[in-house]
């Protein structure tokens, strides 16, 4: 194996100097010629499969050492996770108290933007490569500014203005957040040594969540002094403050100097006749469409983290528990930003199937705990060990499709893998509203097991289907170790 460096920032600067020279001699690259179609040059003489044999240690030694433009991308993350899911956390007590829809009307409409957001990504991932990391990040947190302002602003609206209001700021944010999403896997991919990928998505979702743990802890405090409206002002200050700091630091010569990945452009490709082109695409991919599909299932739970909790909480259990219900879903962030790099560095060798297979089994099975009704230590455990399931396979998934994505085209193939994250996100508010109703009412007896016990067996559905179809997925799958 290669010598080391003993110092993180010479070793990415070595790496750097070779990659240029290979993009200025593409003959002498290991990847010239007409089926290069899109690589990553191996860094100081080691590939990515070499990451492999990296220890623990020297993969957050680099990873650590990483470029400007990396931290950059996980500024955005951070802030991103802050205000998204501080946001999302208390967007159906807004709609459905400060709105004054209805638990179903109020299940659609935040149903349909969460699942609008994964539904632009598809768009989005073609426009955040096209405009490139840092120029996507800056359209996107402008209009993320403009659409949380007129969220907060919808509220105090009269007649048919503030649901005009409230759509537009939902769909605002979701073109937003459909762009940024992706962005922000490229950018981790262009910015990071590929030798820490696996390393380096894991710290890409712990620090997400770790933006959702620091606003949820707060979030109560502001939500007791000022109302949800209050939390809501606050959540886009985070977010102007974050495009000025983009503006700021996330200059042109930071994105050029730090940037690892090189895309070299198949010569064919110009030659290629639209039928052949269409045959690429991962649309056409049976396993890919596959494994990607086969976690609908278990993904509705997610939904319902938002869509279901919430009101769970507070129709099931006391004032004093409900109002600290932002606690509860604290729990989860605080847990993935722990374990997520713990699991992926002590999984690096499996294969992606076999930690999605334990990983959602744990989060499917859990559910069961929540079905002899309402106890305040069962939501605990059911909330933890749910996000260890979580933990095992999460960032595991996005390394994957950063993997078999060809260079210069993250963001087009991770808005692909988001299909089913939008059918589960766009589908579950239509009938969670509804489920509600007919199990845990407003007024009158609940029957809260008999919801949960319907959710879980949904979710098994995919670990069940990724255990009969293991040997096939994994055929398509990049073995590790």
């Amino acid at each position: 194996m290669e010598p080391k460096s003993s110092n993180p920032e010479t070793d990415n600067r070595q790496t750097r100097e070779k990659m240029n020279e290979e993009k200025n001699n593409p003959a002498s690259g290991p990847t010239s010629g007409a089926n290069s179609h899109a690589t990553t040059a191996p860094k100081n003489g080691v590939s990515a499969e070499g990451a492999e044999s990296l220890s623990l240690r020297d993969n957050l030694r680099i990873l650590f050492g990483a470029s400007r433009a990396f931290w950059q991308v996980n500024l955005i993350n951070f802030g991103d996770g802050v205000a998204y899911f501080g946001i999302l956390t208390l967007l159906t007590l807004f709609i459905h108290g400060n709105i004054g829809f209805s638990d179903h009307l109020t299940g659609v409409s935040v149903s349909l933007f969460t699942g609008g957001v994964t539904l632009f990504m598809l768009g989005g991932g073609f426009v955040s490569d096209k405009l490139g990391v840092r120029k996507a990040l800056t359209l996107c947190l402008l209009m993320l500014v403009v659409g949380r302002t007129l969220l907060v602003g919808s509220s105090s609206l009269a007649g048919g203005s503030v649901a005009t209001t409230l759509w537009t700021a939902l769909l605002i944010m979701a073109v937003a957040e459909g762009i940024i999403q992706p962005a922000l896997y490229a950018g981790v991919k262009e910015f990071t040594d590929p030798r820490t990928a696996t390393i380096g998505y894991s710290i890409l979702y712990s620090i997400m969540n770790l933006g959702i743990f620091a606003e949820t802890f707060i979030s109560p405090f502001i939500r007791e002094r000022h109302g949800i409206d209050g939390v809501f002002i606050f959540l886009v200050g985070v977010t102007g403050l974050l495009l000025l700091a983009n503006l700021l630091f996330f200059t042109k010569k930071v994105e050029d100097r730090d940037r690892y990945l090189e895309y070299m452009k198949d010569e064919k490709e110009d030659e290629m006749t639209l039928w052949e082109k269409v045959r690429q695409l991962p649309f056409l991919n049976p396993r890919f469409i596959m494994f990607i599909f086969i976690l609908l299932p278990v993904r509705t739970l997610f939904a319902h983290q938002w869509l279901t909790l919430p009101h769970y909480l507070e129709r099931c259990f006391s004032e004093a528990v409900f109002a600290r219900y932002e606690w509860f879903q604290a729990i989860n962030p605080l847990i993935i930003v722990i374990f997520v790099p713990l699991f992926a560095a002590l999984s690096r060798r499996k294969s992606v199937v076999t930690m999605m297979i334990a990983g959602t089994s744990v989060s499917a099975i859990t559910t069961f705990i929540l079905v002899p009704g309402p106890s305040l230590a069962s939501l605990i455990v059911y909330v933890v060990v749910f996000s260890l399931g979580e933990a095992l396979w999460s960032s595991r998934f996005l390394e994957y499709i950063a993997d078999v994505a060809p260079a210069g085209k993250v963001g087009a193939y991770m808005g692909i893998a988001g299909i089913p994250w939008f059918l589960a996100k766009a589908t579950t508010g239509f009938y969670s509203g509804l489920m509600l109703e007919r199990f845990v009412p407003a007024e009158g007896p609940a029957d809260s097991g008999t919801m949960w016990l319907i959710y879980a067996c949904i979710a098994l559905i995919s670990p069940v289907s990724l255990f009969v179809f293991r040997k096939w997925l994994e055929k398509g799958v990049p073995k590790k170790g």
